[in-house]
């Protein structure tokens, strides 16, 4: 293979090909779409004390814990946070295996079925 590099690798770090990428974070001081529980204006902190998902859009993973037609544990990514009716509800997107293979879904869950990964 031409100059060493190994198949499919850049040979630089996902950290570094992002901030090369030419896509910026957003301004400081810019509005948070984050939700903070009540009692705490901080946006980093959510339902338990967990840290939030960036301002920047890059989401957290997490686990999901018996979703809607899903039974089981699945891995997630955790985009927001709403208070909804006094409870907290997180928006992700995880993976189930569907009857023709990995099925992407993306939906508001209680908090309860979220756990940090």
């Amino acid at each position: 293979m031409a100059g060493g590099m190994t198949s499919g690798r850049s040979g630089r770090s996902l950290g570094e090909r992002a901030a090369n990428s030419g896509v910026r974070p957003p301004v400081s001081g810019a509005p948070s779409r984050e939700v903070a529980p009540a009692g705490d204006r901080r946006p980093d902190r959510v339902p338990g004390g967990q840290a939030a998902a960036g301002d920047g859009g890059e989401g957290r993973h997490c686990w999901v814990r018996d979703p809607p037609d899903a039974p089981g544990i699945w891995p997630g990514l955790l985009i927001e946070w709403r208070q909804r009716d006094g409870s907290w509800q997180g928006r992700v997107a995880y993976t189930v295996t569907g009857p023709h293979g990995p099925a992407l879904v993306e939906a508001w869950l209680p908090a309860a079925r979220l756990e940090p990964r």
